[in-house]
Parts: structure tokens; C-alpha cells; sequence
């Protein structure tokens, strides 16, 4: 049973906040977990948050099981572009440059991996 977890309009661009996603997909929860908690990015924190949003969103939906039991995964972890805000910066002779704030969606989904019980 599958779990997920959704971030809309981060301030971040795609680019950095895939440099982040990259390190965690295809890891163990409790790994991906760690190393989120060491890496040095500003991006990092809220991939943790997420995390962890669809930690608690996976044991709302498999109630009176253990996410450590199930031996929890990520599955899969998108980053879209999201909207991004257009403004000028002043330039020689009168013109204008324009900056580009983007922005990004990320989409997280756990899973759990179906062991057979063993006799």
C-alpha cells in the first residue's frame, strides 16, 4: 500500500531541488531520513518534511502497522517546475533585466515492500 505526499510552489528552483530528490530515491525511509538530516542544503529541510508528511499519511491508511515493520521505501519522487514570478532589474541605459523567481512542485510516494511470510 502506497502513500503520498505532495509540495506545491516551494520557493526553490527545480534544478537545486533536484539535486536533492537525486540522493533519496529508491532508499529505505529510515536512510533517506539520514541522509537528508546531514545534507547541507536549504532544499533538504523541506524534502524531510515531506518525508515525513508521507510517513504519517502511509500509517493513517495501514492502521496498526509499523512504517519499521513494513520496511517502507521511496518509491518514486518527482520535481516539476511550478509558476515563477517575473521581475526587473534595473540595467545600464535605461533598460531593464529580467529575473526569473522559480519555483517547483515536488510529489513523493512511499511504499511498502510485499515480503512473503516464510515457513
Amino acid at each position: 500500500m502506497e502513500a503520498i505526499a505532495k509540495l506545491n510552489n516551494c520557493p526553490t528552483s527545480p534544478r537545486k531541488m533536484r539535486l536533492v530528490v537525486d540522493l533519496i530515491r529508491g532508499e529505505r525511509v529510515e536512510k533517506a531520513l539520514y541522509i537528508l538530516k546531514y545534507t547541507n542544503k536549504e532544499a533538504a529541510i523541506r524534502v524531510e518534511k515531506l518525508l515525513l508528511s508521507a510517513i504519517k499519511n502511509w500509517e493513517l491508511k495501514n492502521e496498526g502497522q509499523r512504517p519499521e515493520d513494513a520496511q517502507l521505501f521511496v518509491k518514486t519522487i518527482m520535481v516539476d517546475g511550478g509558476r515563477q514570478l517575473k521581475r526587473l532589474r534595473p540595467a545600464p541605459q535605461g533598460r531593464g533585466y529580467r529575473i526569473r523567481k522559480r519555483s517547483n512542485h515536488v510529489t513523493l510516494v512511499v511504499d511498502s515492500k510485499n515480503i512473503e511470510p516464510q515457513n
